[in-house]
């Protein structure tokens, strides 16, 4: 199966599980099964931090670098290079995705959601 012919597998309507597994088979396809989890990781830091270089330059008043602007890629394009090498993480540790966000979602809706005092002092 080539990667192209993987990629036919899942589509809008795949679980998130689903998209786990094409994940996990296209790390295999590319050669980085056997990564270890510390170069993952740093992988993943670099992914999160061309996200924010992407949301930087269109989001923000922030000035870049007008001639190279090749090195830019979009919002889009990061996030899904995040949600990727995440679940490549995931995948390592045998984390269902699926499973941890609904476990960790019902953690999180017991939880009183107010603004810190930090915060509200900020504010005004």
């Amino acid at each position: 199966m080539t990667q192209i012919e993987l990629l036919g597998t899942i589509n809008e309507k795949s679980s998130l599980t689903d998209i786990q597994e094409y994940i996990e088979k296209a790390v295999d396809m590319r050669g980085f099964t056997n990564q270890p989890i510390q170069d993952t990781m740093l992988l993943l830091l670099e992914e999160v931090g061309e996200l924010a270089k992407a949301i930087r330059k269109t989001e923000t008043s922030l000035s870049v670098d007008v001639d190279k602007p090749q090195s830019y890629s979009t919002v889009e394009n990061e996030a899904a290079d995040v949600f990727f090498v995440l679940a490549a993480v995931c995948n390592k540790f045998n984390i269902n995705l699926f499973k941890a966000l609904v476990e960790k979602e019902k953690a999180n809706c017991t939880r009183n959601w107010a603004l810190s005092l930090r915060a509200k002092s900020d504010i005004s």
